[in-house]
């Protein structure tokens, strides 16, 4: 029951880290210092999707989940939970390059109107 448990809040640290990814320049349009954590991040995920790398986070998920007895899955966080929903055939190597553009696209965007209008120090 632990190691479930476990991986539902691995589970849910890995959706704030994916939602945060692309939504974390707004913080920094509020206040530059988050820059300092959102920068590494948004990179950290731009790196996973550009080389098509498992985060660390799927397999300590697995790892947790089969230890409390549930079933395992195969491939990415992105592809198994998101994936189905965006594309039902499978996240093909054109969508992995896509997402790793549109994270730099957006936050290079959105940190660049931040720092030009001097957002809160």
């Amino acid at each position: 029951m632990i190691y479930l448990i476990a991986a539902r809040l691995v589970f849910f640290l890995h959706l704030v880290f994916l939602l945060f990814v692309p939504l974390g320049g707004l913080l920094v349009w509020r206040n530059r210092r988050w820059a300092w954590i959102h920068v590494p991040v948004f990179l950290w995920g731009a790196a996973i999707s550009f080389g098509n790398w498992v985060c660390p986070l799927t397999p300590l998920e697995n790892w947790l989940r089969e230890r409390g007895g549930a079933l395992v899955y195969q491939g990415g966080f992105i592809d198994h939970y998101i994936g189905p929903l965006i594309s039902p055939a499978g996240l093909t190597r054109t969508h992995h390059y896509l997402t790793g553009a549109f994270v730099l696209l957006l936050n290079f965007t959105v940190y660049t109107l931040a720092f030009r209008k001097g957002a809160g120090h």
